[in-house]
């Protein structure tokens, strides 16, 4: 239970987390990283890939925009048309309302304000039990959602396959507050299980990276395994939490 304590502080921010400017709301990240004199160093240090490749380019920013808000978290087609990212990222908690698709667009492969594929949101599905009442279920196992987009630009970009996390190594690649238009990688974040469908690894993660995949190389490519829910700072490092596709992987197809 007392992880569950720490894992407090929601990926998902405002205006700041947009335009990549320093902002307090980073603070809690920014000092109790891996080492409290590095600050983000440990976010900096991520190695920037090319966005415009494959297979980084079936990753992507999921950008949000209203009159009052702009912001973005990550996430990764796994078929044609369908996109993981974190259902945290979908709800406007000042308003406490679902964001409509309407508002929400899909960028896969961008990079410093290019993309490789666009797409408009038409839909998006939730956990079972999730959005009831229009209100946000903050148990760890309904932070999650699958997107449809209006076009199968994974056709052209390609996507990524769903694979079971095993004790395998694993990482992440996402747009972090930090650096929002570039992509970039964690190094080897060890997982282990919290729960049947939870995972928590010590990982260099931070807000603009809600939805990101946690990813598995195998034989045949890269595969996700799970996508960052949340996260909570520690004198360890950030502790994350990831949601496995054991949860998802239905929905997903």
């Amino acid at each position: 239970m007392r992880l569950l304590a720490l894992i407090a502080v929601s990926l998902f921010s405002g205006s700041a987390l947009a335009q990549g400017t320093y902002s307090t709301v980073w603070e809690p990240v920014c000092t109790l990283g891996a080492n409290a004199q590095a600050g983000c160093e440990d976010i900096r240090a991520r190695e920037i890939l090319d966005a415009s490749t494959a297979p980084w380019r079936a990753i992507g920013r999921v950008n949000f925009a209203s009159q009052s808000q702009r912001s973005h978290c990550t996430g990764v087609l796994v078929s044609e048309r369908h996109v993981l990212t974190a259902a945290h990222c979908l709800y406007n908690g000042a308003r406490k309302r679902w964001i409509p698709p309407a508002s929400m667009r899909f960028a896969a492969g961008y990079q410093r304000g290019e993309y490789s594929e666009f797409s408009f949101v038409e839909d998006y599905r939730l956990a079972p039990d999730q959005g009831q009442d229009g209100a946000f279920d903050n148990r760890a196992n309904r932070d999650w959602a699958v997107l449809t987009l209006q076009d199968p630009i994974g056709q052209k970009v390609g996507y990524l396959p769903l694979v079971k996390p095993e004790a395998q190594p694993t990482f992440v690649a996402g747009y972090p507050g930090l650096r929002p238009h570039v992509l970039s990688r964690t190094p080897e974040c060890v997982h282990r299980p919290l729960t049947k469908d939870v995972l928590r690894a010590i990982c260099p993660v931070m807000m603009g990276d809600s939805g990101a995949p946690l990813l598995v190389q195998t034989e045949t490519g890269l595969a996700v395994a799970g996508i960052l829910s949340r996260i909570a700072p520690t004198p360890q490092g950030i502790d994350a939490m990831f949601l496995s596709v054991d949860l998802f992987a239905v929905t997903a197809q």
